[in-house]
This record gives C-alpha cells, structure tokens and sequence, in this order.
C-alpha cells in the first residue's frame, strides 16, 4: 500500500548555492546529506512540513548524460519548470522578511481571487508562488 510522497525533487545548478538559500533565505532545514562518489543526494524540509523531502538535485551522472544535463541547466535558468508553492500567513510580511533575507522577488504581493501572493526565483532559476489564502 501506497504511504505518500517524500521526496520532490528540484534541479539545481549548485547544490551549495541552493543549501545556502533554501536554509539560510527560507529557513528549511537540511533532512539529508549524503555523497555517493560524485553522486550527492541533498534533501530538505520546511520546519513544518517534517515527512516531505525536497530534494535539491543537480542534473547528470547517473541520471543523465551530459547533454540532457545541459539541456536541463538551460530550462531551469529560464524558469521553464513548473513552479512550487509556499503557503504563508502574511504574505506582505514574508515578503518583507524574505527581500530582506536576499530573496528577489519576480513579483510583490498582490491581492487578488481572494488570496494574496508574490512570486520569486531560486539561485537557479525554480520558480516559486508564495501565498496567503484568504480567511473563511
């Protein structure tokens, strides 16, 4: 029987740089760091959230093949994955808290369906919707 997803991964252009803004910018915590050769296994987790894993991967061996981890470092910096999202309390306020932190939003909080969310980008280019659902 199926117990649920615990890890989703993200492709990063450095495993560093994404630890560094995922714990130090977001406040994730790291879950594991584990090497294998060349091979690095890095996940994460919002301190919230502590059965899911997001994994901070980088695209390669042996996964891929050169090419394709080119091709995917390229549709990463564009932002072409599809976005992730993080629910907040206050979104004006993480936003304030998180530009402070370094985070560069691509998008300021904006109220609108009810809700209100701003949009930002990761060091390598993931896309992320941060937002504050509206109150019943």
């Amino acid at each position: 029987m199926n117990r649920g997803i615990g890890v989703v991964g993200l492709y990063v252009r450095d495993q560093d740089e994404a630890l560094r803004f995922y714990v130090g910018k977001l406040g994730f915590r790291v879950h594991t760091d584990a090497r294998n050769g060349d091979y690095r296994w890095l996940t994460v987790q919002h301190p919230d959230q502590p059965s899911f894993q997001l994994g901070l991967f980088l695209p390669g061996p042996p996964v891929h093949d050169a090419a394709t981890a080119q091709a995917l470092h390229e549709l990463v910096a564009k932002g072409a994955m599809p976005p992730l999202v993080l629910y907040v309390d206050d979104c004006r306020a993480a936003h304030a808290r998180l530009s402070e932190a370094g985070v560069e939003f691509t998008q300021a909080p904006i109220e609108r369906y009810g809700n209100v969310d701003a949009s930002f980008r990761d060091p390598s280019g993931n896309g992320w919707k941060m937002i504050q659902a509206a109150r019943p």
